[in-house]
């Protein structure tokens, strides 16, 4: 009844494609140098697949830190460019420097050369590829809405900003308000509602609405028929979180619960264990990289914050707990002399040295003693302190929720969103947080380790 011919990629589905066809367009200009030009490094075979396989993950690793499967990095050639560079340069050093996995360097160093153009220029031709012929038509979707007026402007931003390829064509009005401030929207009435879908290739309906009566029953009854032809119906919630990889807490009610429930692994024993083997090793390797830049970090402290090296500050940890916090300084002395407030961008209490080490995360180090003394984990929300934790718990729903794991101090917040000046950077860092409380696994920790080398590398720290 319904034809919808045109192919969809889901966001991750997208990444998933990304990564194999990097592979694989690698490996077809490494066989092509095989064959054309006497290149004798590395050979595609069974005997040797090993080098293959750590290739494809160096790539893969690699291009995660840089940014290559980050979709709006994808569309843009700029930044596609410079993350190509990036990734085939660091993937052919970390190549040539593990000769145990890979291949014995060769005695004939235009070799390399070879190798690396080959990475390169494969990287470049297939990412324009995608750009021109893939991510420009094939990865629209087409999709209208169901919701009431008033939320029509704020749905539309949210997920069309995420998702650029995600194109809201029409919605319906479920209030009978007139105005939706956006003209470029298809208002549709229950006649032409069939009509406009046939038309124009839609690929889901997504019901926003948080009034069930306010749906019709003749809305109903096309919504049930479209659903018993194959029709993909979604609810807002559910859409914005696979988009965003936040929880839409402000379009929650009392149903919640439904929403939201708790990843298995906060009380998942064995997940828990390897968690706190893996804080224990990397608090250990990062207190001993603290020693190593203290005397550095001590003169940039002497002659640009003029004060203390270290100072302390009490935080809110699990389950509501206090504790005290321990960082490099980066503000001047006295600095809230006039009461708490946000750090935010440019705060001109934050000297230039400390502006460093905020932008580097250097300040951040002394907290893998916190770590230590199970204060903390590596991964988790941001501590925060007592005052805005009061503040914040009155006027945002679920705040406290951060606080059933430990604190941490890298987080699926913190590698999404740099700043938190207002309470409303402050709404988006706890869905992020909320994000990572629901589905917390062993993936997503990885994920968030290599995006916390992302936020290093492009100097993204606050």
């Amino acid at each position: 009844m319904f034809s919808r011919n045109k192919i969809h990629f889901e966001i991750s589905e997208r990444k998933v494609l990304l990564r194999i066809f990097d592979i694989a367009s690698v490996l077809l200009a490494l066989y092509l140098v095989d064959v054309l030009f006497n290149f004798n490094y590395f050979h595609i075979s069974i005997r040797n697949y090993y080098w293959t396989v750590v290739l494809g993950l160096y790539i893969s690793v690699l291009g995660t830190v840089f940014e290559m499967y980050n979709l709006q990095v994808a569309s843009n050639q700029f930044q596609v460019i410079r993350s190509i560079v990036l990734t085939s340069s660091t993937t052919v050093l970390f190549y040539l420097l593990t000769p145990i996995f890979t291949p014995i360097l060769p005695l004939n160093r235009i070799q390399i050369l070879y190798f690396y153009i080959a990475i390169f220029l494969s990287l470049l031709i297939w990412r324009i590829f995608y750009q021109k012929f893939l991510a420009s038509y094939r990865f629209e979707k087409n999709v209208i809405l169901i919701c009431d007026n008033d939320q029509v402007k704020e749905l539309v931003t949210v997920l069309e900003n995420i998702d650029p390829h995600y194109k809201i064509l029409g919605y319906f009005n479920t209030d009978g308000v007139e105005d939706s401030k956006i003209n470029y929207l298809k208002k549709l009435s229950i006649v032409d509602f069939e009509v406009f879908i046939k038309k124009n290739n839609i690929s889901e309906i997504v019901i926003a609405s948080q009034k069930a009566e306010s749906i019709s029953v003749d809305l109903y009854n096309q919504l049930l028929n479209l659903l018993e032809n194959g029709f993909i119906i979604r609810e807002y919630a559910q859409v914005y979180e696979q988009i965003t990889q936040r929880i839409p807490i402000q379009h929650f009610n009392k149903d919640f619960y439904k929403h939201f429930p708790f990843s298995r692994n906060n009380q998942n024993k064995l997940y828990l264990l390897i968690i706190k083997i893996i804080d224990t090793l990397l608090s250990t390797l990062g207190l001993l990289l603290c020693a190593f830049f203290i005397p550095i970090i001590l003169l940039g402290n002497a002659i640009g914050n003029q004060g203390k090296l270290f100072y302390k500050q009490t935080r809110v940890g699990k389950n509501g707990k206090s504790f005290e916090i321990f960082k490099f300084r980066t503000m001047v002395k006295n600095a809230e002399v006039d009461g708490a407030v946000f750090a935010k961008l440019n705060d001109s209490r934050i000297t230039p040295f400390g502006k460093f080490l905020r932008n580097t995360r250097l300040d951040e180090m002394p907290q893998f003693y916190n770590i230590l003394k199970g204060e903390m984990a590596f991964i988790g929300p941001r501590p925060e302190r007592p005052f805005f934790v009061n503040e914040l718990s009155k006027s945002m729903p679920f705040y406290e929720t951060r606080h059933v794991i430990k604190p941490g101090i890298t987080g699926w917040a913190q590698v999404n969103y740099a700043y938190g000046e207002t309470k409303e950077d402050s709404l988006i860092k706890l869905q992020y947080d909320l994000y990572y409380i629901k589905h917390r696994s062993v993936f997503l920790d990885i994920n968030i380790i290599i995006k916390t080398f992302s936020t290093v590398l492009f100097y993204r720290g606050q």
